[in-house]
């Protein structure tokens, strides 16, 4: 029985453009008690294999959180999985506007002990008393109001690229840590203001509006499926979008627009941008903003340090990497000195560019274009740490850059800085060679061997 996801997203990436089938991207949420959260888990993530569903969920005592891809159809045999529960009897799915297949290209069910990391005792407060939800023709009427003050719940990774115009956008990384800023900043108008609040698909809100109902706010209001739900309404409707630039969104997309506005710069450049990557460095992975001609110049990594790390063979990157803490940097979401152009905090609702036919490319387009498969793992010597591989492809050779690739063996890059071709040291291997190299991590029959292209 299949528990765990056992593919590479490489792999998955493959199966999807072989099956040729439309995916939609969606995500929900639902609060409730569940008894044995590993069980629910478990028993979510047999059902949701079997219907080829990915994606990223959690699942704890008080309920679940998920962002998923699903064959569209699959999609009502998708809801029936979730309605087979009570506390998810027509549950609100929010669809995305905009569908990429690749979107997620892993299925993982995690239990946590919260859904939502939020610091919060939720003992010491009823979190079933919400403040009320608005549609988007409701939001946009009460945003009109100069009585109303509206706030972004989200990170400043997420409202950088887009927010409702005159919203307060908390300058903090996590969740937890806009509620206290946000409750002694609004201290003074607990009693006469309408607190409306958003995040990108209404679970934060949840919990947010009954923290503040009980902080003393007396008018609390939130968007109802938050920004994803919103997006949908004003296009259906034909309203007008108070919303502005793009919504940041969790899986491989990273964002999918709402205006064609861009308010945000490339933390490299600064030209107009509102495209995020994550730092091509293993030992990084910062999420930053970062145009396309920047990611080509500098190989999709947030620094020169990070560029010329990710040319050393792979040996010394885990070398580099043993015994030190990347997490902080890796969390702190494009706040980086190497950033020039990074802004959070207070932002504009200013257009600097509009957006183009150009898009960043898909995490498909990038796998496809670094990588050509030119043979097989065979045999691994662990005494000596060598690889052993058959060229089935086109041909390799020393100094070339190299993806070894596996379900067990992951992603590993290399550089080939000598082998042995059949047996004898050479520079050239063709299809047919069998070849040898070091290779600081086990080889398996099952891996595949790639050669990197510019």
């Amino acid at each position: 029985m299949q528990l765990y996801n056992t593919l590479s997203a490489e792999e998955r990436a493959e199966l999807i453009d072989q099956a040729g089938k439309q995916r939609l991207t969606l995500s929900f949420y639902a609060y409730a008690h569940i008894e044995d959260p590993k069980k629910f888990r478990d028993d979510l993530f047999i059902e949701w294999n079997k219907l080829d569903a990915l994606g990223r969920t959690y699942v704890a005592k008080e309920g679940i959180n998920a962002q998923m891809s699903v064959p569209a159809e699959n999609f009502e045999a998708f809801r029936e999985t979730l309605e087979a529960y009570d506390f998810m009897k027509d549950i609100r799915l929010n669809v995305a506007v905009e569908h990429d297949d690749h979107s997620f290209l892993k299925l993982t069910v995690k239990v946590r002990h919260k859904i939502v990391a939020d610091g919060l005792n939720d003992e010491t407060f009823d979190v079933t008393n919400k403040g009320v939800h608005l549609n988007a023709r409701d939001f946009n009427a009460i945003l009109e109001d100069p009585n109303t003050i509206v706030v972004d719940f989200r990170n400043h990774y997420e409202s950088e690229v887009g927010h409702f115009k005159g919203a307060i956008t908390p300058d903090v990384e996590t969740f937890r840590e806009s509620l206290p800023i946000i409750n002694e900043q609004l201290k003074d108008f607990k009693e006469d203001k309408n607190l409306v609040m958003y995040c990108t698909g209404g679970i934060r809100c949840e919990k947010a509006s009954a923290y503040f109902k009980h902080q003393g706010f007396k008018n609390v209001f939130q968007l109802e499926g938050g920004i994803i739900n919103y997006a949908k309404q004003i296009k259906e409707e034909k309203l007008e979008s108070k919303f502005i630039g793009k919504n940041f969104v969790f899986d491989h997309r990273l964002g999918e627009r709402i205006t064609d506005d861009i308010i945000a710069q490339c933390h490299q450049c600064g030209k107009p941008c509102d495209n995020h990557t994550n730092c091509a460095n293993d030992g990084c992975h910062l999420l930053f903003i970062q145009c396309n001609e920047c990611a080509e110049k500098m190989e999709h990594c947030c620094s020169v340090e990070c560029l010329e790390t990710t040319h050393l063979p792979l040996a010394e990157q885990v070398k580099q990497r043993r015994g030190i803490q990347v997490g902080n940097k890796v969390f702190r979401k494009g706040k980086s000195e190497a950033l020039k152009f990074k802004h959070s905090g207070e932002l504009t609702a200013t257009p600097l560019a509009k957006a183009s036919e150009e898009k960043p490319k898909t995490i498909r387009q990038r796998i496809a274009q670094k990588k050509v498969m030119v043979g097989k793992g065979q045999h691994y010597f662990s005494k000596a740490q060598v690889g052993q591989f058959i060229i089935e492809n086109l041909e390799l050779k020393t100094g070339d850059k190299i993806l070894i690739s596996g379900p067990t063996t992951g992603n590993q890059h290399l550089i080939v800085e000598n082998m042995f071709v059949n047996g004898a040291p050479g520079d050239v291997a063709k299809a047919g060679d069998k070849i040898t190299f070091s290779v600081p991590f086990k080889v398996r029959a099952s891996d595949k061997l790639f050669k990197l292209q510019n």
